[in-house]
């Protein structure tokens, strides 16, 4: 007797791309938001510190990220922008808004790795303090936060390069808010019968006159 393979379910191949769809979308939506929060988060701490001679005496001094650069906090909105605009546009615009979203997470590592060992902020402080503009500053230390938002520019990165990657299998943004589409046609109502009192009250409700031709 013969044996007869069975062909493969249209729904079971279907079921492969679907699920890889949803799972890039989801580690795609978590790793742009965390890595944007992440970003946001370390631009508001501190980092560096020092100090600088003041009449004799030294004055510590202590700058955040966002006085050291404001790069990374900066792209960080950009790319927290670019995820939600991913699902609005489709096909070459939702390539070019992926990139943009990639471009984003690169940006904020190359500039957050350049301000942790920036020394400039510090010195504009010193100088302040001592009214001297030469002064610099003495016993520079970093912390690891410029690190941190190194680590939010790569989540930000992998979003990106996920929406490039899977971003035709996402959803987007439904037909009837995009510009140019038809609305439905207003459904025409029905015929009033003069000899029954219930289409009269019917047709008074709409507004329409039941005795009219």
């Amino acid at each position: 007797m013969e044996h007869v393979t069975a062909a493969p379910h249209p729904r079971s191949e279907a079921e492969g791309p679907a699920r890889a769809g949803r799972r890039s979308l989801a580690a795609a939506l978590l790793s742009g938001a965390l890595g944007a929060a992440v970003t946001l988060l370390a631009t508001r701490q501190r980092w560096s510190e020092g100090t600088a001679t003041v009449a004799g005496g030294e004055f510590p001094l202590t700058v955040k990220g966002s006085d050291v650069t404001g790069v990374p906090a900066a792209l960080a909105v950009v790319g927290l922008a670019a995820l939600v605009a991913v699902f609005a546009v489709r096909r070459a615009g939702r390539v070019a808004v992926a990139a943009l979203l990639a471009l984003c997470g690169a940006g904020t590592i190359t500039a957050a790795l350049l301000g942790a060992s920036d020394s400039g902020a510090l010195d504009e402080k010193a100088a302040r303090a001592t009214g001297d503009t030469s002064a610099t500053v003495d016993a520079l230390s970093h912390t690891g936060w410029p690190y941190v938002a190194v680590a939010g520019g790569v989540l930000l990165l992998l979003a990106g390069l996920l929406a490039l990657r899977h971003g035709r299998l996402w959803p987007a943004m439904s037909g009837r808010y995009e510009r140019g589409t038809a609305r439905p046609g207003r459904r025409a109502a029905p015929a009033t019968d003069p000899d029954r009192p219930e289409d009269l009250w019917k047709a008074l409700d709409r507004g329409e006159d039941p005795t009219g031709a």
